[in-house]
C-alpha cells in the first residue's frame, strides 16, 4: 500500500510539472523592429540609442537609430526607448532538462552507470518540457550546453536552444564535446599526510585514463575492422571535431590535465570548474586554454583562502589574458541557473567592467563552445537570439525581461512561478481589502 501511495505521489507530481509546459514559439513571419534601446553588443561595444531589425531569424540591421530612417509598415514595431537589449545569455555545463525530480532516480538522466562512457549522448535524454526552462528564459538565458555527469568520462554534451517541441528541434550544435572528470588528488589523513590508499587509488585512476586514451587513439589511427562505439565517440577529440572538457578544480590538477591533453594530442581542450585557476592564471594563458569557470557565488576552496576569492577570480583571469566564461554548476544547479547573469554582476563588483562581465556569459561562452559565428553578440548576420530588459540585466533588482527572441521567434515569458506569484498576490490583496473594510 505504501509503495502504491509513493507511486501515485510521483506520478501526480510529474503530471503537475508537465501542466506548466509551454507551446514553443512559431517561426518569425514578419520583420521585427526594436527601436531606441541601449544595445549591449556583447563584445564590449554599446550603442546608446539603437535600431535593430530582425528578418528571417537573423539580425539584418543594428545601427544608431539617429542615423537611419525606417519604414515600419508591414513590421512588428517595438518602442523600447529607455530599455536595454542584450544578446541571449548562454549557459554552459548544465543538466537542465536531464532531471525532473531529484528524489526519483528514474527521472535523473544525467548520470550513467559505468566509468568510461564517451558514447553516452546527453541530447537524447533532454526534456524540452522541463518546468525549469521557462524560469531561466525570463532572466535572458536562451541557449545552453546540456552536459552529462558522473564517472570518469561522463559522456558527450550538445548545445540547445531553450524553446522547442522536442530535442531534435532544440539542437543547436550536436555532440560538441566529451566530458572528463579529472581524478581527485590524494586525500589528507588526520595528520595532514596523504594516505597511502588514496595515493594508490589516484595513481591507478591516472593509469586507467592514460590506457583508455592510448587505446582510443590507436582505434582512431587504425583501419577500424570492428566498430567500437566507445572509441568511436572519442575520434572527434583527436581530429578536432569535438572538444575535450576536463572538469578539474585544483591548481595541480589543472596543470596535469593540460599536460595530459598535450601528451595525448587532444586538439581542443577546455577546463571546466577550475576553481583554483587564479593560482596559475599565467600558466593557463601561456597554454591558450579556455576556462568555463565555476559559479562565482560560492565559498572559497580552502579555509585559509580569502573569503571573496571566488568573486575576484574572473578579474584575475581577465587580467592574465585567459579566455573564460561563467557557468552555474553546484548546489541547486538547475533551479539556480536563472541566476547566471547575477553571478556576472557580482564579478562587476569585484573588478570587471559591466561589458566584460556581459561578455563572460555571451560572446566568450559562444567562443569557448565554438558557436560564435552565429550567436553570442548582436551583429549583422547572426541569429536574432536576444532579449530586452527594463534595466541592467546583471542586476537582480532591475533586470526585468519584457521581450525575448530565439532566431527571431518571440518567446512566451510566462512560467509557473509567475503564475503562482500572481495567484497569491490576488489572494492576499483581497484579504487586505476585507480587513480594511473595503469589501
Amino acid at each position: 500500500m505504501t509503495k502504491m501511495k509513493n507511486l501515485l505521489f510521483i506520478l501526480s507530481t510529474l503530471f503537475a510539472l508537465q501542466a506548466f509546459a509551454q507551446t514553443p514559439a512559431p517561426d518569425q513571419s514578419k520583420r521585427v523592429l526594436l527601436y531606441g534601446a541601449t544595445a549591449h553588443i556583447g563584445n564590449g561595444e554599446i550603442i546608446e540609442s539603437s535600431l535593430i531589425i530582425i528578418e528571417n531569424g537573423k539580425i539584418s540591421t543594428i545601427e544608431d537609430a539617429s542615423k537611419i530612417r525606417i519604414d515600419i509598415s508591414d513590421a512588428d514595431y517595438y518602442d523600447v526607448i529607455g530599455k536595454h537589449v542584450y544578446p541571449g545569455f548562454i549557459l554552459p555545463n548544465t543538466t537542465l532538462g536531464l532531471a525532473d525530480i531529484d528524489a526519483v532516480r528514474a527521472s535523473r538522466d544525467f548520470d550513467e552507470v559505468g566509468e568510461l562512457n564517451p558514447h553516452i549522448r546527453s541530447i537524447i535524454a533532454y526534456n524540452t518540457d522541463s518546468p525549469v526552462l521557462p524560469t531561466i528564459r525570463t532572466n535572458g538565458v536562451l541557449v545552453g550546453q546540456i552536459t552529462p555527469q558522473g564517472g570518469m568520462i561522463s559522456g558527450t554534451s550538445s548545445i540547445v536552444e531553450f524553446d522547442a517541441w522536442n530535442y531534435e528541434d532544440a539542437l543547436y550544435k550536436e555532440d560538441d564535446g566529451v566530458h572528463l572528470n579529472w581524478p581527485q588528488s590524494p586525500r589528507l589523513d588526520r595528520n595532514h599526510n596523504h594516505s597511502e590508499d588514496s595515493k594508490v587509488e589516484y595513481n591507478d585512476d591516472l593509469l586507467d585514463l592514460e590506457h583508455f586514451f592510448n587505446n582510443a587513439k590507436s582505434y582512431y589511427l587504425s583501419n577500424k575492422p570492428k566498430l567500437d562505439i566507445t572509441f568511436k565517440a572519442m575520434e572527434g577529440i583527436f581530429d578536432g571535431s569535438k572538444q575535450l572538457f576536463i572538469h578539474v578544480s585544483s591548481a595541480k590538477g589543472i596543470k596535469q590535465a593540460v599536460l595530459f591533453a598535450k601528451k595525448m594530442n587532444v586538439q581542443k581542450l577546455v577546463l571546466v570548474g577550475a576553481e583554483e585557476s587564479w593560482r596559475i592564471a599565467d600558466f593557463i594563458a601561456e597554454n591558450e586554454t579556455p576556462v568555463i569557470l565555476n559559479r562565482v557565488h560560492r565559498l572559497p576552496t580552502y579555509k585559509n583562502d580569502a573569503v571573496d576569492m571566488a568573486y575576484k577570480t574572473p578579474k584575475i583571469l581577465q587580467d592574465a589574458g585567459v579566455l573564460f566564461c561563467l557557468d552555474y554548476e553546484g548546489d541547486m544547479e538547475r533551479m539556480g541557473s536563472r541566476n547566471l547573469p547575477f553571478t556576472a554582476g557580482t564579478a562587476v563588483a569585484y573588478g570587471l567592467t559591466k561589458e566584460e562581465a556581459l561578455t563572460s556569459i555571451s560572446l566568450s561562452t559562444a567562443i569557448v563552445l565554438g558557436i560564435e559565428e552565429t550567436v553570442g553578440s548582436l551583429e549583422i548576420g547572426k541569429d536574432a537570439t536576444l532579449f530586452v530588459s527594463d534595466g541592467d540585466a546583471l542586476d537582480m533588482m532591475t533586470n526585468r525581461v519584457t521581450l525575448a527572441f530565439i532566431r527571431g521567434k518571440k518567446l512566451d515569458l510566462g512560467n509557473h512561478q509567475i503564475d503562482l506569484y500572481n495567484k497569491y498576490s490576488q489572494k492576499y490583496k483581497r484579504n487586505l481589502e476585507i480587513e480594511n473594510g473595503l469589501e
